[in-house]
């Protein structure tokens, strides 16, 4: 084995030509794959801190009665399906092992009023409890004005792409409810209107559905706050306590399901729809909207000066979606089917789907670039080997003479061929080994550097608003197993050609 790869290595000295242009291809295709899957690598890991860790979760659970997993971006005005039973959704949840952590929302569409007269604007809205949001999503977006509200307190949150798109709609720049202007987070626009910019410390926000069910609800601007990453997209979500969120939208909320109701109201308003429909015959006594809770036609009596009550079971009332994480290791699909499966046996109407279904656009983007990321790697793979196996080929046949008569004092096919995976191997080794190192060294270095974007699909292949790729030991270990394949690959070709010369070969060529 010694003395082929010492003859390898003085054929290589002879041939520094063909060597070099071998070497270089074997050098260019393992840098490539390395920072190819870096670049994947560092994508998956953005889009799991970003999308995963920082907005939807690894799982969310629906109704049943919702048609689309699009649950993020629906059509304007097009409201979710209602979630009616997540106190008994909970106690589930908390029974599975697989399962890390989760939070109930509610989210939907809502116009933002003009108080100036003059069209209304839009704002997509999540309905939360503050402090388990926070817990969950910790550390998702900065407050960049006001401050984060407190334990049980009213008020909305608004991004500062979401007041930006307000006051191209309706004129008015929102201030957190303490707060000055800021000027280095105003617009071009509002800088030049600086002077008579009209300014707004409220907004009333009016429940957009397909009834007529929803209210209009005054809130406080609390803070003005900024996604950590792909805040373009997530910058449309404006966030407010979950019991504004349900007065808003015309949905039971835990205040009013907290008030003194006498023995008969109450069975009534715990009837699901199959128990209301019987006590009145076949037909429906009432038509119930898409992903609706009417309350028009029950007065409630509010108690005076109640805006905020800490003893209010919050977990009582509407929400929309359920967000799930899971525990690390734990694989997606295979952790969705297991608890569609227990779902199923219960009588929830409820499904779970992955974020990728659930972010609707953004997870089919994100699988697009990751697979178009991975197709032009293996297409690189592919052209390295076609040239490597040519030129190899070409160096064997040119080499005729010479592999003739070493043929012709002895040698085996054996050799010849340990000749040639020794030549291979050794070019490899050298090129590209080099080709991984440099390709980890700029896979380091790129963060560095800092480069940033705000392009929604340019930071979907950053997997955040910073181009970090990333190399974990095991993406190492499959840029040198690719490498390895890339080796034994192109020479299987060459080799037989050269095992094919004969002495007679030299001889004629001769």
């Amino acid at each position: 084995m010694a003395l082929i790869f010492k003859i390898a290595w003085r054929n290589l000295l002879r041939h520094k030509g063909k060597s070099i242009i071998i070497g270089v291809i074997l050098f260019l295709a393992a840098f490539i794959m390395t920072l190819g899957s870096g670049i994947i690598s560092g994508m998956d890991r953005g889009l799991e801190l970003n999308i995963v860790n920082g907005f939807l979760g690894d799982i969310v659970i629906i109704s049943k009665k919702e048609k689309s997993d699009n649950i993020l971006f629906k059509m304007y005005g097009e409201s979710i399906e209602t979630i009616t039973k997540y106190k008994d959704a909970k106690k589930i949840l908390q029974s599975q092992e697989y399962i890390k952590d989760f939070i109930p929302v509610g989210k939907n569409m809502a116009m933002v009023l003009n108080e100036d007269e003059g069209d209304p604007g839009f704002a997509m809205t999540l309905g939360v409890d503050f402090e388990a949001y926070r817990k969950f999503f910790p550390d998702s977006f900065t407050m960049v004005e006001g401050s984060y509200p407190g334990k049980n307190e009213q008020g909305v949150i608004i991004p500062m792409k979401a007041r930006e798109d307000l006051y191209d709609f309706i004129n008015a720049w929102f201030l957190p409810e303490k707060g000055d202007i800021v000027e280095k987070n105003l617009t071009a626009d509002a800088k030049e209107n600086l002077k008579d910019l009209n300014i707004k410390r409220t907004a009333v926000f009016m429940g957009m559905s397909e009834g007529n069910y929803t209210s209009d609800i005054r809130l406080g601007v609390k803070g003005i706050m900024k996604f950590r990453a792909l805040n373009t997209m997530w910058g449309h979500f404006s966030i407010m306590d979950i019991e504004s969120y349900r007065k808003c939208l015309g949905y039971f909320s835990a205040s009013d399901l907290s008030l003194e109701v006498s023995g008969d109201k109450k069975e009534l308003l715990a009837m699901d729809d199959s128990n209301l429909d019987s006590m009145f015959g076949k037909g429906e006594f009432f038509v119930r909207d898409r992903g609706s809770s009417d309350i028009s036609g029950i007065s409630f009596k509010s108690r005076k000066g109640r805006e905020t009550v800490g003893d209010i079971d919050y977990e009582a009332g509407i929400y929309n979606l359920i967000f799930i994480k899971l525990k690390k290791g734990e694989a997606l699909d295979r952790s969705v089917g297991r608890l569609n499966e227990v779902l199923s046996k219960t009588e929830l109407d409820m499904r779970a789907i992955t974020w990728k279904k659930a972010s609707g656009a953004i997870g089919s983007m994100a699988v697009i670039i990751k697979g178009a990321l991975f197709t032009f790697v293996i297409f690189l793979f592919f052209v390295a080997v076609i040239i490597i196996v040519n030129t190899l080929s070409m160096a064997a046949i040119e080499r005729t003479s010479e592999i003739g008569m070493m043929r012709a004092v002895g040698a085996r096919k054996g050799f010849i061929s340990g000749m040639f995976i020794g030549e291979t191997a050794i070019l490899s080794g050298l090129f590209g080994g080099a080709g991984i190192v440099f390709g980890i060294a700029v896979v380091n270095i790129i963060p560095l550097l800092h480069i940033t974007s705000a392009n929604d699909l340019v930071q979907l292949l950053y997997g955040g608003d910073v181009f970090k790729p990333y190399l974990s030991a095991g993406d190492t270990l499959v840029a040198v197993v690719q490498l390895v394949i890339v080796t034994f690959v192109t020479v299987v070709y060459p080799v037989r050609v050269a095992m094919g010369i004969t002495p007679l070969d030299a001889i004629s060529r001769e």
